[in-house]
């Protein structure tokens, strides 16, 4: 008898069990497949039967594709739609809770933003001859679309064949409170595609009044105005529901340029455009030529409001940050104090223009931006475009360029705060990081060279060197956040030479920390936001964090001491001011897309962008030719009768003359010299002093207790000064 406990006998009874465990696997598959072949036999068997031929098998071949392209297509709509029903998450369908009265940084009223839920006038009690315009120059087919109007896609593409121009407009009233709602006013295939995704959107989730509500409610009408309601009690001073024919034509016809048709700066056009809305209510039978004769034979006449023009590029930017800012208080209802200056701000808006118009056609330009801070933080100008009216996308804030060599600053600041100095010496010659060999403007090398030199001359493998021998991206990505840069930065080889975008309000930003000395530029465009009590809610210098150091006093002087050599020698000659220390730095973007020059005095920071919406190419402008003369054309106008302050560094600028102006009175546009406008002095240097001190008094005067909270008086009343 075999002993049970015999150890030689299990590794040949182990062996066994696997042999036997191997045999039932092979059977196992084997079967398997045997199986897996008799069903698949079976139903090509069974499918055989619906095998067709002839003409029928081409209409099954072509079906079968289109079901294949039909899914691929599907995949790539969600692909392309997803980005645009992101802009719909939160509570969007809400209007802003705000309404803000604006004054300017002396106490003048310059504009309102806010619409408050019951101001909204329901569909229904719009007078029917209102609506009817709106949809016979707008939509004639809105209540039969959805969303799209493919119908009036192909018709406004055959006018405008017809016209070779573009004459009329395929988008539906959707697709334009779509982009209102959710969307900018760029130009682009991205925003298209978005466009087109949300009226889809906005068909499904709203009523067709509904949508018409919101249109009528959010459309720029002209004069800082948005929403109909608005807009007819600024041009007629009555309510929309009062509104006879020829004032609803009026109004109907501002939906497609409010700035070309408003009656308040062009009436007669305004008169011609409302003629035009009633011919297409003729056209598209809601009415007959009998109902408009009277409207045609008696215009609508409109209010009286001067020549005054709101800054609204800046009071929609200024209109977020109130809502930033006073979001924690339960007052919604807000006058608020800005920090611009309307004469500065009509500076930059004419040096913007005159730019555009006597070198745009030369050099491809259409737009440009322009953003001013006083030393000190103060927005004194904010220009986000030509024209509000025709766009309100404000390319001073919103738009992302690339800055070119105007970034290049940045790195050299983060050179200087790791132990360069101006005479440091780096080689400029050919060089290749991980495949990419940037070259300089000139295609040439010249050795051995400091950094004054490289940064004054803008050559490009200087600073990307410093990035892969000595820096390295992060650190430079680091010192422009740090600087004021808030749009994100892409660390990659390239980034030195200005790839990742940025906005011009962050370039100003940025840059005025140089003259501030190397602390934080403290920029800032409110000054104080007061409810209808007079309760002082913020106060911009109780509020507002202090100032940190960004960069040491050392680097801080070394780069001013560079900088201030650009205009003398350098590539922004044409930039320099007469007998003014000015300093700054061009920015040249590839295929000449975007032209910058930023630059600063003792007083002031100006950043100023030309290029296209389309990212189209220019004719070779750089950033010395075009921006370089609009910043000399600004800085110019803003420089004279105030006291010159020195650059932190550098030596003081020299006096003024006897008359209080400098003799900086020279165009610095060359093509038509002699045509700067001199600023007037706003207050004498003895008025600003007795102010100044009549302040004090207040802050240090002690007041009986009063029956309710009052504005800081000493705060508002230096809130008026300059800084």
């Amino acid at each position: 008898m075999q002993d049970p406990f015999n150890h030689a006998d299990r590794p040949r009874k182990r062996g066994m069990n696997l042999l036997r465990l191997d045999s039932w696997i092979d059977s196992t598959l084997w079967s398997a497949g045997s199986g897996l072949a008799e069903k698949w036999e079976e139903i090509n068997i069974f499918f055989r039967r619906f095998r067709v031929s002839g003409y029928k098998r081409a209409f099954f071949e072509v079906l079968g594709e289109t079901m294949t392209l039909g899914t691929a297509g599907a995949v790539l709509m969600l692909t392309l739609a997803l980005p645009a029903f992101e802009e719909t998450w939160g509570n969007w369908k809400e209007q802003d809770d705000f309404a803000v009265t604006f004054l300017d940084r002396y106490g003048n009223e310059i504009g309102h933003r806010g619409i408050i839920h019951e101001d909204a006038v329901p569909i229904e009690d719009l007078p029917d001859h209102l609506i009817k315009t709106v949809l016979a120059t707008e939509d004639r087919r809105f209540f039969e679309h959805f969303g799209i109007d493919l119908f009036g896609l192909a018709r406004a593409m055959t006018e405008n064949v017809r016209a070779n121009s573009v004459v009329q407009g395929g988008s539906t009233i959707t697709q334009q409170l779509a982009k209102n709602l959710f969307l900018t006013n760029e130009r682009t295939i991205e925003r298209k595609i978005k466009e087109a995704f949300l009226a889809l959107w906005l068909e499904a989730n709203l009523p067709k009044n509904d949508i018409l509500r919101l249109y009528l409610d959010r459309a720029y009408m002209g004069g800082g105005t948005f929403g109909i309601a608005a807009a007819s009690q600024y041009y007629f001073g009555k309510d929309v529901t009062d509104v006879n024919l020829a004032e609803s034509a009026m109004l109907a016809g501002l939906f497609k340029a409010p700035a070309r048709y408003a009656p308040h700066i062009n009436l007669p056009a305004a008169r011609a455009r409302a003629n035009e809305v009633l011919t297409n209510l003729v056209q598209g039978q809601l009415m007959t030529e009998g109902q408009v004769i009277g409207a045609r034979r008696n215009p609508a006449d409109v209010v009286d409001r001067g020549n005054a023009e709101a800054p609204d590029y800046f009071l929609d930017w200024a209109f977020e940050e109130v809502k930033r800012i006073a979001s924690p208080y339960a007052q919604h209802s807000l006058i608020v104090r800005t920090t611009i200056d309307l004469g500065l701000q009509k500076a930059a808006e004419e040096a913007l223009e005159l730019g555009l118009r006597q070198h745009g056609k030369r050099y491809g330009v259409k737009q440009g931006a322009i953003v001013l801070l006083e030393n000190g933080g103060a927005v004194r100008a904010m220009v986000g475009g030509r024209d509000y009216g025709e766009s309100q996308f404000n390319r001073a804030t919103r738009a992302l360029r690339q800055p070119g060599s105007s970034f290049k600053v940045y790195v050299y600041a983060t050179a200087m705060e790791n132990g360069f100095t101006p005479d440091t010496t780096i080689r400029d010659a050919p060089i290749t990081w991980r495949g990419w060999s940037p070259r300089n403007y000139g295609r040439g090398y010249s050795g051995r060279m400091d950094i004054t030199r490289a940064l004054v001359k803008s050559v490009n493998t200087i600073p990307v060197r410093l990035a892969r021998d000595h820096l390295g991206t992060p650190a430079i990505a680091e010192t422009a956040k740090r600087m004021g840069i808030e749009s994100t930065i892409r660390i990659d080889k390239t980034m030195p030479l200005g790839t990742s975008e940025v906005t011009v309000l962050d370039q100003a930003t940025a840059y005025a920390v140089l003259p501030a000395g190397g602390m934080a530029s403290n920029r800032h465009g409110i000054t104080q936001i007061i409810n209808y009590g007079g309760e002082v809610l913020y106060d911009h210098g109780r509020d507002a964090p202090p100032r940190e150091r960004i960069l040491s006093v050392e680097a801080t002087t070394a780069m001013n001491t560079i900088m201030a050599q650009i205009p003398e020698w350098g590539t922004g000659r044409r930039a320099k001011l007469e007998n003014i220390t000015t300093a700054g730095k061009t920015g040249t973007t590839q295929a000449y897309r975007d032209g910058w020059f930023v630059g600063f005095t003792g007083n002031y920071t100006a950043a100023v962008w030309f290029g296209n919406d389309d990212y189209t190419s220019s004719r070779r402008m750089t950033g010395g030719s075009l921006p370089a003369m609009t910043f000399k054309e600004l800085m110019t106008f803003a420089h004279q009768g105030v006291d010159l302050r020195p650059i932190p560094g550098l030596e003081p600028p020299e006096k003024e003359t006897e008359d209080g102006a400098d003799s900086i009175a020279s165009n610095a546009f060359d093509d038509d010299a002699g045509t700067t406008v001199v600023r007037p002095r706003m207050l004498s240097k003895d008025a600003t002093r007795i102010l100044r001190e009549l302040a004090d008094g207040f802050a240090n005067s002690t007041p009986a207790q009063p029956a309710k909270p009052e504005p800081a008086k000493s705060a508002q009343l230096r809130a008026a000064l300059p800084y």
